[in-house]
């Protein structure tokens, strides 16, 4: 029987850091163990995909104000039962930000996260905290594109200057993230 390809894009994804290598490990032990990680049926934990976009300088990153936690950040969801984690972070980046052209920057996962939710409301029912175990990956589009917001998941999307963006995020543990990720392209995020 052939491994699921979720599993084989975790296993595939060649750690930068020690943090990245932890994960890891604990991710792929998860999916051993659970039987239904790609649904949020898993009140735990589950898988979900992000995407980091540049524009073509790489000096400015698309992001998203997002409803619930009400800050700027990157695109990304749930994989709500799909396999393919870089095509849930293209699918989500073209669906938040209305661009329909969005394309991998690097051909392959740039960073693995066990990423905490915090207990919140959605849609007036109460989301318990739990775990996003978020593959993420850099993805690039064209500023020229018409930019639309998403009801129900965002408020705005724009194209923020590198320099600005630690700035505008309220999620400390997003900026470790939206670093490491930069650096992989050797571009350092400031802070």
């Amino acid at each position: 029987m052939s491994k699921m390809k979720y599993i084989r894009q975790i296993e595939e994804f060649q750690p930068s850091c020690a943090q990245e290598a932890a994960d890891k490990a604990i991710v792929l032990d998860i999916c051993a163990r659970f039987g239904d990680i790609l649904t949020r049926a898993n009140l735990t934990c589950h898988i979900t995909s992000s995407g980091l976009i540049l524009n073509e300088g790489k000096d400015k990153m698309l992001m998203v104000h997002h409803n619930i936690y009400r800050t700027w950040t990157w695109t990304g969801g749930h994989a709500d039962g799909e396999e393919d984690l870089e095509g849930i972070a293209l699918r989500e980046a073209a669906e938040e930000t209305g661009v329909a052209a969005v394309e991998l920057l690097l051909p392959d996962m740039a960073s693995l996260d066990i990423l905490p939710v915090f207990g919140h409301v959605k849609n007036g029912k109460y989301i318990s905290a739990h775990l996003h175990l978020n593959a993420s990956y850099l993805l690039q589009a064209s500023e020229k594109e018409a930019l639309a917001v998403r009801a129900g998941e965002n408020t705005a999307v724009v194209w923020a200057p590198l320099a600005e963006v630690a700035g505008r995020s309220k999620e400390p543990e997003l900026i470790r993230v939206f670093g490491k990720m930069l650096s992989r392209l050797d571009i350092a995020l400031p802070l």
